[in-house]
C-alpha cells in the first residue's frame, strides 16, 4: 500500500507542477518550489498522519517528481506522458535510489531519466520527427 501512495505522489506531483508551470503560467521554478514547499510545510507540521516511512519519502518522491513538471509543453505535450514519466520516476527511485547515494542531484538525473524515457516512447511510436526538429514547411 505504500509503495502505491508513493507512485500517486509520483504521478500528481509531476502533473501539478505541469500545469501550474504551463497551464497557469507560473514558470518552472515557481511551480515546482511552491508546491514543494506546500508539501514539505504539511508533514513538517503533520508527520504523525503517516507512516514513518511515507513521511520521510512523500516529500522526496513529491519534489523529486516537480522537476518532471517544470518541462516545457512544447517537448511533452501531452498529460499522459507527464504523468508517465512521474509513475516512471518512481519506480527509479524505489529501486536504485540507493545506487544515488553520495551523488549530488539524484533527484534531478531520475527525473530527466523518466522525461527521456516518455519522450522516447511518444517519438518511436509515432513516425514524426522530434518537436524541435521539425522544417518550418511541416508547421
Amino acid at each position: 500500500m505504500e509503495i502505491l501512495i508513493l507512485f500517486i505522489t509520483g504521478i500528481i506531483s509531476a502533473l501539478l507542477t505541469y500545469i501550474v508551470n504551463n497551464k497557469h503560467r507560473q514558470g518552472a521554478v515557481r511551480a515546482s518550489a511552491g508546491l514543494s514547499l506546500l508539501v514539505g510545510l504539511f508533514f513538517y507540521f503533520f508527520p504523525e498522519i503517516f507512516s514513518p516511512y511515507l513521511t520521510k519519502n512523500i516529500p522526496i518522491v513529491f519534489i523529486g517528481a516537480t522537476f518532471i513538471g517544470m518541462v516545457s509543453s512544447k517537448i511533452l505535450p501531452s498529460y499522459l506522458l507527464v504523468g508517465f514519466s512521474g509513475f516512471i520516476f518512481s519506480i527509479i527511485y524505489l529501486n536504485a535510489s540507493p545506487f544515488f547515494k553520495g551523488y549530488g542531484g539524484a533527484l534531478g538525473t531520475t527525473a530527466s531519466i523518466s522525461v527521456l524515457v516518455s519522450l522516447s516512447l511518444a517519438v518511436v511510436s509515432r513516425s514524426e520527427k522530434l518537436p524541435w526538429r521539425r522544417n518550418k514547411k511541416q508547421q
